[in-house]
């Protein structure tokens, strides 16, 4: 959020909307609720202050914030370590392959179809989302096309496994010693 208001002073509404727009709750953990919360926690760190606005003629009044200098500054220092670091993931797909053999073969096989199903569908989600927003920045096109090729390369990797287990199940159980304790 800190990162939102660096690029222009936005109200808690405005804020929630560019979150939604630019699909951001899709790789991180802002909901509209918590929202507030933020603010009021980058306020009390000195990162972010209220700007004075001038009034809307109708409605009621909206409390516009904007970085201080010394959130400017913690901003960039967060996001270069963001984009230079590399930090561990912990997707839960990988808690179900390391514990596959207690899978059966075919609700294996359903789930990894299934997961390919949403795969399709997210990556035509996200690529509306980013075709809807033809005139964003370049920094806003990037992380789409992040997104999109993270969600490319998963499919990929899929589409080979399903083929391998697919070529393992054509094979006999005598041709693989791993699955032999599997047999009754």
């Amino acid at each position: 959020m800190l990162g939102l208001l660096v690029e222009k002073p936005r109200h808690g509404y405005e804020l929630d909307e560019v979150i939604s727009t630019r699909g951001m709750r899709e790789w991180t953990e802002i909901g509209f609720s918590s929202i507030y919360y933020q603010l009021a926690r980058l306020r009390d760190r000195g990162l972010i202050t209220e700007i004075d606005t001038p009034r809307a003629a109708q409605g009621k009044a909206r409390r516009v914030y904007g970085p201080t200098a010394e959130g400017r500054r913690a901003c960039a220092r967060s996001a270069e370590a963001a984009v230079a670091e590399l930090r561990p993931v912990f997707p839960p797909i990988l808690v179900g392959l390391a514990n596959q053999p207690v899978i059966a073969p075919e609700r294996l096989r359903a789930a990894l179809d299934r997961r390919a199903a949403a795969l399709t569908e997210k990556i035509a989600a996200i690529a509306a989302a980013r075709d809807a927003q033809p005139e964003m920045p370049a920094f806003v096109r990037a992380i789409f096309d992040y997104a999109l090729g993270q969600l490319a390369a998963e499919q990929q990797w899929l589409a080979t496994y399903q083929a391998e287990l697919a070529e393992l199940g054509n094979q006999s159980p005598d041709d693989h010693p791993a699955r032999k304790e599997d047999r009754p």
